[in-house]
């Protein structure tokens, strides 16, 4: 298993990645690099915001409530 793997503090599989710094489970569990684990909600909308221009391209993860 490599450094980047989690393993689910739920159901103790490991977890797969969606984006750098964000991996998820098929128990429902997720983690991100800066809040930790969470669990998700089938409303939880998850994609990658750019920066504004001018300033060093990086990518955001971005996690939006579905209206």
């Amino acid at each position: 298993m490599g450094k980047s793997n989690k393993v689910c503090t739920n159901c103790g599989r490991r977890m797969k990645q969606q984006f750098i710094g964000l991996q998820h489970c098929k128990c429902g569990m997720s983690w991100k690099k800066d809040i930790g684990f969470f669990e998700r909600t089938s409303d939880m909308v998850f994609g990658l915001r750019h920066n504004a221009p001018g300033k060093k391209p990086s990518r955001m993860i971005e996690i939006r409530r579905e209206n």
